[in-house]
């Protein structure tokens, strides 16, 4: 392929058991390509995974809330107004998303 980046192929055997501790460990990792794990492991020694679900609840919240943010500037600058109470849902949807970010912040924190 021309325009491959890694342009240098190593070749190597594995027994039959090798090869299947390698799948068992690409498995319990959800890797699906065989080569990016090798070369992780050949050039870090290890692979991390990485469990995101706080994180991708985050993102959605802030997607919520951004879209909530524009429909409420919508509303004042079509009324001139704007009501309490979606004063105070921004407010509560901004400290639900604080203390989750506090949440990750002091699980990555512990990992090591």
């Amino acid at each position: 392929m021309a325009n491959r980046f890694r342009e240098n192929k190593l070749y190597f055997y594995l027994s039959d058991d090798e090869l299947l501790r390698l799948n068992k460990r690409t498995a319990a990792l959800g890797i699906q390509n065989r080569s990016n794990y090798i070369r992780k492991m050949i050039l870090d020694g290890y692979c991390v995974q990485l469990d995101l679900k706080e994180i991708r609840e985050m993102v959605s919240l802030l997607r919520r809330m951004s879209n909530n943010l524009n429909q409420y500037a919508r509303m004042a600058n079509a009324t001139g107004s704007i009501y309490e109470k979606d004063i105070q849902d921004i407010q509560d949807k901004q400290e639900e998303l604080w203390l989750m970010m506090k949440k990750i912040l002091q699980e990555i924190a512990g990992v090591q």
